[in-house]
């Protein structure tokens, strides 16, 4: 059996993996991610905004980091084609899904467009990249006597259904429990998987989810959601990087159906 190796991971310290590839590496906890780890490996961004990924190319080069980038939106099965092909050409070893969509607002008024979106970032890119990456990450790992790795950034949100963030909510619930469930049948192979929970975090996220992020309370910042990910890396299948929020993922004395009412309720006075 290969053991789960235990780190503290800082911009000091040699990292266990060599080459990493991230999604949504554009803003937010992937940006984080990137300028975490850009220092101590080989880098693949990827992210649809290509201005975005060209100043980010632009400072890792002149810090002297290996980075490489590709613009592609994964909500197209053509961008997800394009970073697998890109990626063939890399050694990677930690795999970060880290791009996701949210929506605000009832299942009835939202765009379908928008909703197909979500699942085809949140869900099947997720499903995709790691089906055609995982194999060769394992048997690398194996050929090299390490470990390969990989995080899929999910949310507080897999716990319960939340009214007017249906389709957001259902889809981290999948991430959570699809990750749960590959990390058991992949437990004897030489490789970590981190379901990372970040509650309310500083992004972009609610702004292109059309929500008022003066709703939530105790953000954390990008940075330390990635940090804390990447120490969790190897200790824990589930992790909730925000504090206050470990509670949501606690086993309660309340009926379902009681918490979805009022989760109803808050998000519906918000609107």
């Amino acid at each position: 059996m290969f053991k789960g190796h235990r780190l503290t991971f800082s911009k000091t310290m040699a990292y266990p993996y060599k080459c990493a590839l991230i999604t949504g590496a554009t803003s937010g906890i992937g940006e984080a991610f990137s300028s975490l780890l850009a220092p101590n490996m080989q880098l693949l961004l990827t992210g649809r905004d290509e201005s975005k990924l060209a100043d980010l190319q632009e400072r890792f080069d002149s810090e002297g980091h290996l980075v490489s980038t590709i613009a592609a939106d994964l909500s197209h099965k053509k961008g997800r084609q394009a970073v697998l092909e890109v990626a063939k050409g890399f050694p990677i070893d930690l795999l970060i899904n880290n791009a996701g969509l949210g929506a605000y607002g009832a299942f009835t008024e939202i765009e379908p467009t928008r909703e197909m979106e979500m699942i085809e970032v949140n869900i099947t890119a997720v499903i995709e990249l790691t089906r055609s990456l995982l194999p060769a990450m394992i048997n690398r790992a194996k050929t090299d006597n390490k470990r390969s790795g990989m995080i899929v950034v999910s949310s507080t949100a897999t716990v319960m259904p939340i009214p007017f963030l249906a389709t957001y909510a259902a889809t981290k619930a999948f991430e959570r429990h699809w990750g749960e469930a590959l990390a058991e049948e992949l437990k004897y192979d030489p490789v970590d998987i981190l379901i990372l929970c970040p509650g309310a975090t500083r992004t972009n996220f609610f702004r292109r989810a059309c929500m008022d992020d003066s709703i939530l309370s105790n953000m954390e910042e990008p940075e330390v959601v990635a940090r804390k990910g990447l120490n969790a890396l190897g200790r824990h299948t589930v992790y909730v990087s925000n504090g206050p929020a470990r509670l949501a993922l606690s086993p309660t004395i309340l009926p379902r159906r009681l918490i979805t009412a009022g989760l109803g309720y808050f998000m519906r006075s918000k609107r």
